[in-house]
């Protein structure tokens, strides 16, 4: 999650526009990812989990 505008990255949808395939996992995001939202770096999300 963006901790700047709340963006939510789901690894089971990925970010297809930025050519991030579904099934990505966070750690294996490029490094120059930037928020959709927002354009915050990757320094600025925290990894959350959710329903389990």
């Amino acid at each position: 999650m963006c901790t700047i505008c709340g963006w939510l990255y789901a690894e089971d949808r990925g970010l297809p526009e930025e050519d991030i395939r579904p099934g990505t996992h966070w750690d294996d995001v490029p490094e120059d990812f930037v928020c959709p939202e927002c354009g915050a770096g990757e320094d600025w999300f925290q990894q959350l989990r959710i329903g389990d």
